[in-house]
This record gives structure tokens, sequence and C-alpha cells, in this order.
């Protein structure tokens, strides 16, 4: 195994330390791996408290990904050990594509996507459960320049922070309605914010979005965004649709009770576009891009919509609804057609927390992508993969497409049993693409996550923000 060495300025530190990082390293198992930490309180007769030594791994290897993460583990290991104000040494490693200026934005983004805390509701909170740490100093010999690096991740992170809030707020409190006042703060940052009530969607025949929302007391909404950022403003948008189910109990066909409060984020494709349009406008992004997500409750009452019901879609294809729980496609098949219609895009990206299939095929690592374009696939597939966000190609094939042929309607709303559901699912809604370049995600293992990770504490990841902000940044906006 090759030796352990510590950086320039690590290597004056342990000058000044009388050796005792060198000590440390070869009294301990730490190898200086990627992320690899090791912390220690600082000697005597020094101005700190403590130090922490974080691994770089190969120098070939490090990359910007690394970087945010090496800042989220220092957050951790600081909060952790209840540290007020804290110095991070930024030096850049021999051999590395990364610039030194890119290394301390992006540690600094890093470190603050994971200091992110939704607390809004701990009222009893003891002292010594509350984060102390108050500041973090990245230590650069160019300020200025680091800042400007650092400026288009800030805005990217409050669009992921939006996002964590919008997907961790419980149903009483984020309903369709209160969803889409939020959605309309984004207008103080120059996105178009327009709101389509019951009302509206019933002149334009989306029988599919409302039969899923006629169980609830709330009234379903539809909100759409737009960015127009581009410098020409005739330039044919880019169309992001996310799935809003802000709660969902499953309606007639109703879920076990065991684990149904995680319903509450059924919204998170949804939220994910509501993020991606915060960051997007939040940094300036030269592209037009429209937003839009589908809001509804999906509940069991005297009203509710039930399996056999047949409804009528906004494209005016019919669909029998066998299971009320399969509800998410029907939203997503009306705000497709309403996208096309409206906008004329050049492409759809709908993320949408669709099936549980897609967890048992890929567990919490990858969300799965369907698509009608090989071109778009790939362009979605490196832009998740360049900021950790992976996405899994899966197939779509007329052979699949046969399962949701229907005798009673044009279509049923779920496939013929168990098997391949999340594909079934995708050639549902790929009825409602019309041709047009179109890519779903089903993100419905990645929008939560039960354990902490580098740069996204336990909760709502905000899955797809930063996805697709990269791919409009590497694809769509004027140079």
């Amino acid at each position: 195994m090759e030796e352990c060495k510590l950086s320039p300025g690590g290597e004056e530190l342990d000058k000044k330390l009388d050796g005792a990082l060198t000590r440390a390293m070869n009294k301990s198992r730490f190898k200086g791996k990627k992320r690899e930490t090791m912390a220690g309180i600082a000697p005597a007769g020094v101005e700190l408290s403590r130090v922490i030594l974080i691994g770089m791994g190969k120098a070939e290897d490090f990359d910007a990904t690394l970087a945010q993460a090496m800042g989220g583990e220092l957050i951790a290991q600081l909060t952790s050990a209840g540290e007020v104000d804290a110095a991070l040494i930024v030096e850049t490693p021999q051999g590395s594509n990364v610039s030194h200026n890119e290394l301390a934005a992006n540690l600094a983004f890093g470190a603050r996507l994971r200091a992110y805390r939704f607390d809004r509701y701990r009222t009893k909170e003891k002292e010594e459960q509350k984060p102390t740490l108050k500041t973090v100093s990245i230590m650069t010999s160019d300020p200025s320049a680091a800042e400007r690096e650092f400026k288009p991740l800030d805005g990217i992170s409050t669009g992921v922070f939006f996002t964590r809030d919008l997907v961790s707020e419980p149903a009483n409190i984020l309903f369709p309605e209160s969803f889409a006042k939020r959605c309309e703060e984004l207008s103080s940052l120059g996105v178009d914010v327009e709101v389509l009530g019951e009302a509206e969607m019933q002149k334009l025949g989306m029988g599919a979005l409302l039969g899923v929302g006629q169980g609830s007391v709330r009234d379903s909404q539809l909100v759409i965004m737009r960015w127009n950022g581009h410098p020409d403003k005739n330039e044919p948008p880019v169309a992001f649709i996310g799935k809003g189910v802000c709660f969902d109990t499953g309606g007639i066909s109703i879920k076990p009770a065991g684990g149904m409060e995680d319903m509450k984020w059924d919204m998170a494709g949804a939220g994910a576009v509501c993020g991606a349009m915060k960051a997007l406008a939040a940094r300036s992004a030269k592209a037009n891009v429209v937003g839009i997500v589908g809001l509804v409750e999906n509940m069991p009452d005297g009203n509710a919509q039930r399996p056999g019901d047949v409804v009528t879609s906004m494209s005016g294809q019919t669909i029998e609804v066998l299971n009320t729980d399969a509800e998410g496609r029907l939203v997503l098949a009306d705000a497709m057609w309403y996208c096309q219609d409206r906008f004329k895009p050049r492409l759809m990206v709908d993320l949408a927390t669709l099936t549980g299939a897609i967890i048992v095929a890929l567990g919490h690592e990858y969300a799965g992508m369907f698509s009608n374009s090989d071109e778009l696939s790939d362009r979605l597939a490196a832009a998740g993969k360049s900021v950790g966000e992976g996405l899994w190609r899966m197939p779509l094939a007329d052979s699949y497409d046969k399962d949701i042929d229907c005798d009673v309607a044009d279509m049923k709303n779920i496939g013929g049993g168990r098997a391949a559901g999340s594909i079934t699912a995708a050639q549902f809604l790929q009825r409602f693409a019309n041709k047009v370049d179109w890519a779903h995600l089903d993100i419905a293992g990645v929008a939560w996550s039960k354990k902490d990770k580098p740069t996204i504490p336990k909760g709502a990841t905000a899955f797809g923000v930063r996805l697709l902000d990269t791919f409009i940044s590497e694809n769509y906006e004027a140079k």
C-alpha cells in the first residue's frame, strides 16, 4: 500500500505540533483514502482545539464531487464535536484536474449542503442536541476568485434547500393549495408562475389528474413555472414535469398502515422540479425552461375514484383505473399533454416517486430512467454522474406496452400483475409523450435517505435538482 503523506500545509502544521500528526497517523489505521477522516484534540500550546485530517485519495481521481463530499464530511465531524467556528485550509493535490479556486468553492458547497437541517417543528430539543457550529471559513490564497466560483453553487444550494423543505413538510402543512403558494414565491426571482385550479383543469379536459384528487377535500392544482433566460425568447423551452401527490393513501385501493406516513414525500418529483427552477433562476441560467407540477391528494372518501372507473385524459385517450394506488401516472399524463399542447417543448423530462418496483430493481442507489431518445438519455446520465445522482436506463418495448391494453378503454393504468411494474408504468407515460423527446425518472428509491450521506443529512435528498441544473448548463444554455 502506498505511503500516506500529509499535504505541504499539513506538514507545516505537523512541525508546529512537534510531529503529533505523523505520530497519530502511524498509530492509527488512517491511510488517506477517499473521505477517510481522523480527528483528534490538538496538543497544548497551540491556538487550536482540534485537528481533523481527511483523505483525498489519489490525485488523479480527485474531482469536484469528491471535494464536495470532503466538505460535507468535515461538517459532520465538526458538528458532532460541538465546535462553534472552524477554518478549512485549502490545498490542491498535485496532479489534480481541480483548480485551487474550484476546490475551495466545492468544499464550501459540500459543507453547506451537509449543514442543512429541517428542525422547525422541534420545540423541546435539548441544548446539547442542537448543532453548535456557526461559521466555517475557507482559507484560500485568492478569496475573490473562490467567491466567484462559489456564487453559482450557492444559487444551486438554495434550490436544493427549497426542495428539501418541501419534501420534509408534513401533509397537513403542505397540500396542493399551500404547495402552489410556495411555488409562487419563485416570482421574486423572475420566474413566471401561474396556477390552474380545478375549474380551469375541468375546462381543459384533465379527467385523469382530477380523478385522482376527487376524494380529497383539498382542491387539486396545476402549477406552471417559466424561466426565460435565453437571449432568444422564442427558443423552444426544455420542460420538467413533476408528480406532486402531496399525500398518497392509495385511495380506495388503500395502502397498508405500516409506513404510510412516508407518503408525505410522494410529491418529491414536483419538489425537485420546483428546486431546479429556483436554482436556475438564482444563478440566472441562460436557458428557457418550463416546469409543470400536478398537485393532488389521493384520499378515500365517498367521492373517491373507484377501481373500474373510466376517465378521459386531456389527450382524449380513455383510461380504466384498475388500481387507484397507481395514481401518479394519471397526474403526469395530463400534465405532460398540457405541456406539449401549450409550450411545444424541445424535450420533456418527468420526475416521479412512481413505483415501489424500481426500489426492488435498483435499491436506493440509482433512479430508474426510461426514454424514447438515446441522446437525451446519454445527456441525463452524464449530468447525473457528474453530480453523484446516478441514473440507470431501463427498457421500453412493444411487448411491455401490450400489458396495458384494455378491453374496456384505450388503456388500463396497471400492467398484468407484479412483473415489470416500473416498466409498464413508463409505457403508460410514453403514450402521452406524443413523439416528443422524453425521459421519465422514477426516483422512488432515492428521494428520501434513512441514513446520513456526505452532502445529504438523513431525510429529504432533493435528488434531481442538481442533476437537472447540470443537464441544462451542459447542454442548453446560451454560451
